[in-house]
């Protein structure tokens, strides 16, 4: 008996390409996977605007969407335009309440107005921000994560990821997130499935987790 596929809809982080799913296998009989890539943003482009554009690129009804620290923001503004069958976060937060102090510190001191240029001139400063401090060992690995280094685009991402301002969680969201997450601390973190030892980076170290369970985790009610 024919059975209809799954579709999956993957989101990286800031910055990064979709390469860090490159070791996330789902089983062929059951999901097709696909992988959304980052748009330039428009000037003064909204997020709610920038996730109705980015929908335009999924080809199929019903989804799940999956997404990754800032990917994981945008799924769950493009999960306002269209159906989802499932959205799932990783290493990301659900709420403008999840942010680290310093984040909600550099929201009111406009703080985030000068990281931009730092990092699109410093790919070590960079790589630290978009995926943690303990990225610094293997940094010449997580390089080729990174595919955008457009300043336009840092800018808008940065500065809508820490003025991001949704109050209220999406129920029916799942969220994953590892205990030494060192960019979104767990401490902030509620109501989510806990990875041990999973640091912000967890989809690329910890992949052999989310192939045993992202199935049951997608199938599940």
């Amino acid at each position: 008996m024919y059975q209809q596929l799954i579709h999956v809809y993957f989101m990286p982080g800031m910055a990064a390409s979709p390469k860090i799913f490159e070791y996330i296998k789902l089983p062929e009989n059951q999901f097709e996977i696909h992988y959304l890539e980052w748009l330039l943003p428009i000037d003064n482009e909204v997020i709610t605007d920038y996730a109705l554009r980015l929908s335009k690129h999924i080809k199929h009804d019903n989804v799940v969407l999956i997404g990754v620290s800032f990917g994981g923001v945008i799924v769950q503004e493009i999960s306002k335009h269209i159906n989802v069958r499932k959205l799932i976060i990783i290493s990301s937060v659900k709420s403008l309440y999840e942010l680290p102090k310093h984040m909600q510190l550099a929201k009111v001191t406009m703080a985030y107005k000068l990281l931009p240029t730092q990092l699109v001139s410093n790919i070590d400063l960079f790589a630290k921000y978009a995926f943690g401090n303990n990225v610094t060992k293997r940094l010449e690995l997580y390089k080729k994560y990174l595919s955008v280094n457009d300043s336009h685009y840092l800018s808008w991402a940065i500065k809508n990821m820490i003025c991001w301002n949704q109050e209220i969680p999406n129920p029916n969201l799942i969220h994953i997130h590892g205990d030494i997450d060192t960019v979104f601390p767990i401490k902030n973190i509620k109501d989510c499935m806990t990875i041990k030892n999973g640091s912000h980076i967890m989809i690329i170290n910890k992949y052999k987790w989310f192939n045993e369970h992202l199935p049951s985790i997608i199938l599940g009610n």
